[in-house]
Formats: structure tokens, sequence, C-alpha cells
């Protein structure tokens, strides 16, 4: 029997351990985007609060402030479990029925918001987006079904129908989301999958055989889905969005309104920015500035400088992940710095490639800055995974 002595002197070795391997320099850029995100809210939502909401200009404010509270816990949470606790098939099941259900759930009663039906309202306590969690759980269960496949079989030995479960798995969650018409997160999803893979060890030729595979199975179920649900999906919303893209000066007072008042709120901006609370397309030009436009609003308020400061934090996490990806020996611990990194990587590249033209809008967040709960929420808890892969890593070049 331990008495509370030696516990007392287990837990204090193991809060100095974290404490000496803790990794800084990513918590405090995680922790800077968060809060420079908050002030960028603030001053983006101040019009839409007073419009739209309860007439006073901190309403998205309070809202995010709570959200972040509650992504604190959830980032300690991420930071103190044992990562190798995410190859537990055990644990994989609960998270895979979790991610069914929540699914299923928005197929049943559904939240429509900004023209996708992806939200669920669970007992009336918040709105949850289920594919924000499915991005997550992508992560950790390819990255736990392949390392518990690489101990009985190197990675590198595996072919591509070794893993046909995860697979088909993928393959129903890209088919709910799609259905959803959230495209935006089928983008990211496949992007995670890939990703994921890559950086599994399996032999490059065998990675083409299965991204072919992925290629083909994803466009046939792509293909299945528009042909049964083609008058959801492409809807005259999505083709507008299409159409702005081609031609955005064309449509300029209808589908490609608020993509053209982006680029003012950029051109407007300059080098130094009109001023921190100065935005003029906040002030009803640009709908949900909060959201998916808040970079539009960081340009013409700070300027080129803002969107430097918030291009450098997302770069130095993407950079981090996949250095700690590179530096381990654990392939479920580079799986899965590699896995947030390029969650982190490809739904910036989405909100960022909408917002300037490079490709069409898709209504994805920018991370760790838009406004949402389950986006912080989920990304913090990738977050604090990440350190805690991070301090393994440290450790593994100790021993």
């Amino acid at each position: 029997m331990v008495s509370n002595k030696d516990g007392e002197l287990k837990m204090r070795k193991y809060l100095n351990y974290y404490v000496r391997n803790f990794d800084y320099p990513l918590f405090f850029t995680y922790l800077f985007l968060c809060l420079f995100g908050l002030v960028m809210i603030y001053s983006s939502s101040i019009m839409v609060s007073i419009v739209n909401e309860d007439g006073t200009p901190t309403y998205f404010y309070r809202k995010q402030l709570l959200n972040l509270c509650i992504a604190a816990f959830a980032f300690i949470v991420g930071a103190f479990i044992p990562y190798k606790h995410f190859s537990n098939k055990r644990i994989m099941q609960i998270l895979t029925l979790m991610v069914f259900v929540l699914l299923a759930w928005v197929k049943i009663d559904g939240i429509d918001a900004g023209g996708a039906k992806s939200w669920i309202n669970p007992f009336g306590l918040m709105n949850f987006q289920p594919s924000e969690f499915a991005k997550l759980f992508i992560i950790l269960y390819f990255a736990g079904a392949f390392y518990r496949k690489s101990l009985n079989n190197p990675m590198e030995n595996l072919e591509p129908n070794n893993i046909v479960y995860p697979i088909i798995v993928w393959l129903i969650i890209i088919m709910f989301v799609g259905t959803e018409t959230d495209l935006g997160a089928v983008l990211i999803l496949s992007g995670i999958a890939v990703a994921v893979v890559a950086a599994s060890g399996i032999q490059f030729k065998k990675f083409i055989k299965f991204f072919t595979v992925i290629i083909g199975f994803g466009s046939a179920l792509i293909g299945l889905i528009i042909l049964v649900k083609g008058n959801e999906i492409l809807t005259e919303n999505r083709m507008g969005r299409i159409k702005s893209f081609l031609n955005p000066f064309e449509y300029e007072s209808g589908s490609s309104y608020q993509v053209i008042n982006g680029y003012i709120a950029i051109g407007s901006g300059g080098l130094e920015g009109v001023g921190l609370g100065q935005s003029v397309q906040k002030l009803g030009y640009l709908p949900e500035p909060q959201t998916d436009f808040i970079m539009a609003i960081i340009a013409e308020e700070l300027g080129i400088l803002g969107v430097i400061i918030v291009l450098g934090g997302l770069g130095f996490i993407i950079f981090r992940a996949l250095t700690i990806a590179l530096k381990t020996k654990d392939p479920l611990a580079r799986m899965i710095a590699a896995g947030i990194g390029s969650w982190i990587a490809v739904q910036s590249f989405v909100n960022l490639g909408g917002l300037s033209g490079l490709i069409p809008l898709t209504g994805v967040t920018l991370p760790f800055i838009s406004y949402g709960g389950t986006s912080i929420l989920l990304l913090s808890f990738a977050m604090g995974i990440l350190v805690n892969v991070s301090m393994y890593v440290k450790l593994e070049k100790k021993l």
C-alpha cells in the first residue's frame, strides 16, 4: 500500500518532470494567438454584436472569453494525459462510437448555419460542431491504428489492404460531413488523413498506392453524394461562390459581395493599417467579420504587420509540430505531431486561400484567431497533446 507521503513524492517528481521538459515556446505562441484573436474578435464584432445580438458591443468577446476558459482546461487535460493512451484500442472504440453518434445527431437534429447543416445543440447547453471533433479523431484514430499494426508488422511492409478499416472509417466520416455540405471540413479531413499516412513510415511507393486508393474511393464517394444530394450540395449559394471565385468582380453586388469587401479591407490597411478598432468594413459591409473573414479586419486595422504576426505564429506552431515529428523515433508520436501540424496548416490555407481568392470560399475559420467555441476547444486539446508529445521527444533525446 502506497502512503500519502510516497504519493506526494511521486506527484512532485511528475510535476518537476513536466516543468523541466515543458515546451514553453509552443505554449506561449499558442497562448499569444488565442489572446490576439480575442482582441480582434472584440474589435471586429462590435457592430454585429450591437445590431444582431444583445445590443452591447462585447457579446462575442464575452462568449469567446468563456470559450477560452473552457479551452484552457482542455489544453491542460491534453498536456497531462500521456499520448500513448491514444493507441489503446478500447479508447479508440469509444471515440469511434462518439464521433459516429455526433455526426448522426447532425443528420437527425442538426442546426443550419452559414448554409451548412453541421451544428448540434446538446441538451440546450451550447452549439457544437461534430466535424471539428472528427478532425482530431482522424489524427488519433489513424495514428493509433497504424501504430498497433506496426507492433506486429513494420510499417514499411504494410499494404493499403492491411489498413482497410481506418480507410473505411475515414470514408464514412467524409460521407457524413460531405452530406452536411461542409466542403471545407472535407478538404481538411482529407489533408489530415494523407499527412498521418505519410508520417507513418510506409514506403513511398506504397504511400502513392495508398493515396491512389484514397483518391479513387473518395472521388467515387463524392460522385455518389452529388448524385444523391446534388440539389442540396450544389445550391445557388455554393454555385455563386464558384462563380465569384472564377470572376469575382462580375458578381460584386451578389455572390462576390463578401469577397470584394474583404479585398477592400485588405487593400485599405496597407503597410501600417488604419488603427485598431478603426475598420470601416466591419460596419455592416462584411457579414460576421469575427469568423472566417477576421484576417481581412486584421489586415485593415493593423496592416501587413498584423498579418505577419498571425502568419508568423501559425507558421511557428506548424514548423514546431513538423520538427517534433521529424525528431522523434516513436511512430505514434510522429503521426500525432504531423497530424496536428497538418490540421492547422491545411485549415489556415483553406481560410486564407478563400479570403485571398486562391480557392473558393468555404466558411472555414482561421485557427486560434476566429470566433468559435468548438474550434478553439478542440484545437486547444490538440495543442495540449502536441505539448505532451514534445515533452516525450525531449526526454527521448536525454536517454
